[in-house]
């Protein structure tokens, strides 16, 4: 047993480093644009009306939980419609991007999965919105800087705060998922996803809505390892929105509202989980 952990934690070490130079690039990038963005987006945020939806799918794609985290303020001041909340909720990829760009995975894998969460975000968003009909009201907003997710330390700083939680990440996952490999193999791993069943996205959904980066992480190394389907992984990627459910549980008092929502969108994440892998569309 002791060699076996000595041998996985050299191997997790040794795939670990070797992300680090791309995850800082790749994040040094995103921070560069959440910045340059930053103070634009309210502005185009608080004046979606009805292309909130849409503009809320774009928006989500941004990297990271700084999106949702303003999103959910944004909501629960009624400046968005509870539609534009779950299109960015559905959207927002937190770090699968920078994994999959410092993995080296093809730009066609990353771009389907990026559209996949866009149309599912707007055409959820409208659908939402047109069974609820949310009422503006005027307010004065709070952005909550407490989750990680300020920007208050500077591009290089905070492109190394993530880029050096990304990598504890990654190594505990990695090491979690090597070990289960050497021990008893990749179908064990599979059978706990529910691999080759129609099952995998209910486990895939529930894991996206751990609000922790940890999550998209995981399910983005499990996909890249092939111990889970493509529509599991999906299937927790649109349910996975970082942080963004806890300042919702803290700061929205009306609870049956915020059930109501992650109930949605755990259903959501199963529902088009089991089409993708219904129909067989395994990247």
């Amino acid at each position: 047993m002791l060699e076996v952990l000595i041998h996985t934690l050299k191997h997790t070490l040794k795939d670990s480093l070797n992300l680090l130079p791309f995850l800082f690039i790749a994040f040094l990038i995103i921070e560069f644009i959440e910045h340059k963005l930053s103070k634009r987006v309210k502005k185009f945020i608080t004046k979606s009306g009805k292309f909130g939806p849409i503009l809320g799918s774009v928006l989500g794609l941004i990297p990271q939980c700084g999106v949702s985290v303003m999103a959910t303020n944004f909501y629960i001041t009624r400046v968005i419609s509870l539609g534009c909340l779950f299109s960015i909720y559905l959207s927002t990829s937190d770090e699968m991007l920078p994994i999959m760009i410092s993995r080296g995975v093809s730009f066609k894998v990353i771009f389907s999965i990026l559209l996949i969460k866009f149309v599912t975000g707007f055409v959820f968003g409208y659908i939402i919105d047109f069974i609820f009909k949310s009422k503006n009201k005027k307010f004065e907003y709070e952005i909550c800087d407490t989750e990680h997710c300020d920007c208050e330390h500077g591009v290089i700083k905070s492109s190394l705060k993530h880029t050096l939680s990304t990598f504890i990440y990654i190594v505990i996952t990695s090491f979690i998922i090597t070990f289960l490999y050497e021990q008893f193999g990749e179908s064990l791993v599979s059978k706990i996803f529910m691999k080759d069943s129609l099952f995998g996205p209910f486990v895939g959904s529930l894991v996206g809505l751990i609000p922790n980066c940890g999550a998209s992480i995981a399910l983005s190394e499990l996909y890249l390892n092939s111990a889970i389907s493509f529509g599991t992984c999906i299937a927790g990627l649109l349910t996975g929105s970082g942080v963004a459910i806890l300042i919702l549980f803290k700061s929205n008092k009306n609870i049956k509202e915020n059930i109501f929502i992650v109930i949605s969108l755990y259903l959501i994440g199963v529902l088009i989980g089991i089409f993708l892998d219904f129909m067989g569309i395994l990247l």
